[in-house]
């Protein structure tokens, strides 16, 4: 659609008004909902416009982007935003960005730089324009095209406001559990002090350890997300995702990729009430486009970590998760780990991605520890079509997803099954009657002096006669019969000393429907 249209009209008329039905979640990027378009003229050189636009009930999250013409004659239209009680009340003056942003989004729990998050009541709302400069003859033609978000409109919608940082496909690095001051991270301040810690600090960790994304999950709050918000403009290589832990008295879950609310509490957290345990969380989550992950399943539950372990009663519904974290800061080698309860899951017919997180608390932290590691150790990389929060949620969900547990920068682990035409990489299903034959690929990276270690259904086979690494780059191959029935398998990389280096997800054969 041309931003600048061929009609002359005063600034208070609308050239043109487009209101559609606001679009359904998780649909691709949509039109705008609103298409506002005018014009100004030389009797406006130092005034201000208001633009109204109405804002419907359910509305939770207002994106504008705004364009004019006329700059090559030195006009200029600074831009704001007012909500319906205009510059008077709670709900009036929403921020001011003048000419440094021509696309600015506002919500309930985060804004744009120059802008105010917070409720978006319904009624008219108004773009306030100030125009310093536009010559005495000069006619310039403006648009503002707006998009309104429900709660339930995915967080990276639309598009054009959250752009992938890399529109290519790969492997992605990244953390998918850490902390910051909006819950318990805390680091020393200047002074030595110990303070909570703020979120920069978390973004340059990552950088510096070479991540591609980082999932800052602190707990039971999304307040984080207009940090997260400011910063992404200035981290525009490092993906910042918005996430909680939500943290009960008997199990504590990763939520990545939503800032939409939530009730966290269940069973004795609702005493009054009763009667919501963890499967009436997971259905009000699933709505929300989110990954839901089981954290640290295995840990000791009580007075010094209450709800630590996993303990939900009655025990939620697989089906109503997609992940769980099976190596949490350096546990992978200890009682503490979380392949066990992950691998009975699988066994169970359950098809759940293992993913990995450090649970950082501290920015500042170099040395690794089973109760949180440094930020990136471990690491978990995905394969995605571009490094976008769609795009990432869709490779954590499809498993298409290796562990790299010691959080080094290129460890890699790439694993497929081909029968005949059809061939599947790690997270996918493969059929095959009995008899048949499926051949499976193995591709190391930068693991030399490690080994291979092949396992089906929780057990370790021994299908490749030389299993040892001996080089940077480097390929395995076997031969696997199928009986017919399902069965999963995947591949791990240990290293000499035996301890886990790499662990990578199944690939299921003759997967349950």
């Amino acid at each position: 659609m041309n931003p600048i249209a061929k009609i002359f009209l005063s600034v208070a008329a609308l050239v043109a008004v487009s209101l559609s039905c606001m679009g359904k979640a998780g649909a691709a990027d949509a039109k705008p909902d609103l298409v506002l378009r005018g014009e100004i003229t030389g009797a406006d050189h130092q005034r201000y416009r208001t633009v109204p636009f109405e804002v419907p009930a359910g509305t939770a999250r207002i994106t504008v982007q705004f364009e004019y013409g006329g700059k090559e004659e030195k006009t200029t239209i600074d831009l704001g935003l007012l909500g319906p009680d205009g510059f008077r009340g709670q709900d009036g003056f929403r921020g001011w960005s003048g000419g440094n942003k021509a696309i600015f989004t506002v919500s309930a729990t985060d804004a744009t730089p120059s802008y105010l998050p917070g409720p978006i009541r319904p009624g008219k709302w108004s773009l306030l324009l100030g125009i310093p400069n536009i010559r005495k003859e000069t006619r310039s033609e403006y648009s503002a095209r707006i998009w309104l978000g429900r709660e339930d409109t995915p967080y990276w919608q639309p598009e054009i406001a959250n752009p992938p940082l890399r529109d290519e496909a790969g492997w992605y690095r990244g953390d998918l559990h850490m902390h910051d001051a909006h819950s318990d991270g805390s680091c020393q301040s200047q002074a030595g002090a110990k303070v909570p810690c703020p979120l920069f600090l978390t973004a340059q960790a990552a950088v510096a350890r070479g991540l591609d994304f980082v999932a800052i999950t602190d707990h039971n709050t999304t307040s984080q997300a207009n940090a997260i918000r400011e910063l992404q403009l200035y981290f525009d290589r490092l993906l910042l995702v918005p996430g909680r832990e939500i943290t009960t008295f008997s199990g504590h879950a990763n939520l990545i990729g939503t800032v939409a609310p939530l009730d966290f509490r269940v069973e004795g957290d609702m005493r009054d009430g009763g009667g919501r345990d963890w499967n009436a969380l997971l259905r009000d989550a699933a709505s929300l486009h989110g990954i839901v992950s089981i954290n640290h399943p295995i840990r000791p539950s009580g007075e010094i970590c209450m709800g630590c372990g996993w303990t939900a009663q009655p025990q939620a519904d697989p089906g109503l998760l997609q992940a769980v974290e099976v190596v949490n800061g350096m546990d992978a080698d200890t009682p503490y780990s979380g392949i066990p309860f992950w691998e009975a899951l699988l066994n169970a017919g359950h098809r759940l991605t293992a993913i990995g997180g450090s649970d950082n608390h501290n920015a500042s932290q170099l040395e690794p520890s089973i109760g949180g590691g440094p930020v990136g150790v471990p690491t978990t990389v995905v394969r995605a079509s571009a490094l976008s929060m769609p795009a990432l949620l869709d490779g954590l969900r499809a498993g298409h997803v290796f562990v790299d547990v010691q959080g080094s920068r290129d460890r890699r682990l790439d694993f497929s099954a081909r029968k005949g035409d059809a061939t599947a990489r790690m997270g996918d299903g493969l059929s095959a009657a009995p008899g048949e034959a499926i051949e499976f690929t193995v591709h190391t990276g930068n693991v030399a002096g490690g080994r291979v270690e092949v396992i089906q259904d929780g057990c370790v086979l021994t299908p490749i006669a030389e299993p040892a690494i001996t080089s940077a780059d480097q390929e395995f191959r076997f031969s696997w019969s199928s009986d017919g029935k399902p069965h999963w398998v995947r591949v791990n990389v240990r290293g000499g000393d035996g301890k886990l280096w790499l662990l990578g997800n199944p690939v299921y054969v003759n997967p349950a429907k």
